[in-house]
């Protein structure tokens, strides 16, 4: 006898696995932990074998759990994509879109406004975080699409959109001939591209630093160059109008240019591909052309 497996049990399943924890997935459905349970208990009866494996408090994929997730994520994306083609609306369909903070101002909300426009009923889970934070995500399947900063020429997947300088960035009354010495840095916590760039590039150049303020956040890095704690590299991309990159401070090293690639899921949906779209669209745009 064929087996049919049931679509809401796979969105269970591929639900539970992006979210690290089956309780967070019914709440995510809607469903009840218990439902939820027996739909996972019902694939493996129809698979015929464990899928899942109970480690510490949550549950991991066995060999054929991860088979089945794959298998889970074409299926899903096959019978949305058919819905919408026949014009069955799905207020329950979800894009996860990560993106690096120096895009949130602008770029973020253009890609939103113009697919919104298309697909108002698809909700959009934005994710922000370390930029090899989101091409783990993409690869694993936890994010449909994102666009990333990388080492130039380094990174093997994804397509590169541009190259962008990093600069030097420090508040209007730091822009002098005349630097510190030590140098204050404002500095990304490890692992960071611009702080591995940052003490590449002074070290080669052998001047003297110091860390004055290392923080998580972009938002963290602006407030403390707007105090004046001291400098630090970024793209210009997004850099607030009271601070300015230092290109006419001789003593300061050059730095490399960095690659903005555009990443997409692995089996990603004809709908999460009109989304890349967009991004590409908006994120040139505004940065320039590759």
């Amino acid at each position: 006898m064929k087996v049919s497996f049931d679509i809401d049990s796979l969105r269970a399943v591929v639900a539970g696995t992006d979210l690290g924890s089956f309780a967070s997935a019914a709440v995510q459905l809607g469903r009840s932990q218990s439902a939820v349970s027996m739909q996972l208990k019902r694939l493996e009866q129809q698979a015929g074998t464990q899928l899942f494996v109970r480690k510490g408090r949550g549950l991991v994929p066995t060999e054929a759990g991860e088979a089945l997730v794959a298998y889970a994520r074409r299926i899903i994306a096959l019978n949305d994509e058919a819905a919408r083609a026949l014009g069955a609306a799905e207020s329950g369909t979800t894009l996860r879109l990560g993106l690096p903070q120096d895009f949130f101002h602008d770029v973020m909300p253009a890609t939103l406004t113009a697919f919104a426009r298309r697909h108002p009923e698809v909700h959009v889970d934005i994710q922000a975080g370390p930029n090899h934070y989101l091409g783990d995500q993409v690869n694993a399947g936890q994010l449909d699409v994102a666009i990333s900063l990388c080492n130039q020429g380094r990174a093997p997947d994804g397509e590169t959109l541009c190259h962008l300088p990093m600069r030097w960035i420090a508040h209007r009354s730091l822009a002098e001939p005349t630097l510190p010495s030590p140098l204050p840095l404002v500095l990304h916590t490890h692992p960071c591209l611009f702080r591995q760039a940052t003490l590449k590039a002074l070290e080669q150049a052998q001047m003297r630093w110091r860390a004055a303020i290392s923080t998580p956040s972009l938002p963290g890095i602006w407030a403390s160059l707007r105090a004046r704690f001291g400098i630090a590299v970024r793209i210009e991309h997004g850099v607030p109008e009271d601070l300015v990159c230092l290109e006419d401070a001789a003593e300061l090293p050059p730095l490399p240019n960095i690659d903005l690639r555009m990443l997409l899921a692995p089996d990603a949906s004809s709908l999460a591909r009109e989304l890349a779209n967009l991004l590409r669209q908006e994120t040139l745009r505004r940065i320039g052309t590759p």
